[in-house]
């Protein structure tokens, strides 16, 4: 009789488990972005091209002291474990900026290239 009783509790423990879903956060609204620069060892610098970013996030005009070239809404790429190999410098791609951003962990050189001083990690919104 015991072993019914428990068989049934376990049984209606998996069915309330399966009937709840994990609740999913709200998806962040994607930005438009430019690889500006692809510079060595993963030191990219990205512009926001189209949408609303927190002007406190990024470099609201950023001078490449090597190229003296300017960019807007300029930031360094911090998620480089991430960021897809197959975009080139120029590519344009949205992107949308996770509340908690996940460090992954991976190898990168230690040359320099010059990037913004503010930085974001990012995601690739397919």
């Amino acid at each position: 009789m015991k072993s019914k009783v428990f068989f049934l509790g376990f049984l209606c423990c998996l069915l309330l488990l399966s009937a709840c879903k994990r609740e999913e956060l709200p998806k962040a609204t994607c930005l438009k972005g430019r690889l500006a620069v692809k510079g060595i060892c993963m030191n990219y610098v990205i512009e926001v091209i189209e949408g609303q970013v927190d002007s406190s996030q990024v470099e609201m005009l950023w001078k490449h002291p090597m190229t003296g070239k300017t960019y807007t809404r300029a930031f360094a790429l911090r998620s480089i474990c991430s960021f897809p190999e197959s975009i080139k410098e120029g590519d344009e791609f949205y992107f949308s900026i996770p509340a908690l951003p996940e460090d992954k962990m991976c190898a990168q050189c230690k040359a320099y290239s010059p990037v913004p001083k503010k930085g974001l990690s990012i995601e690739i919104c397919e």
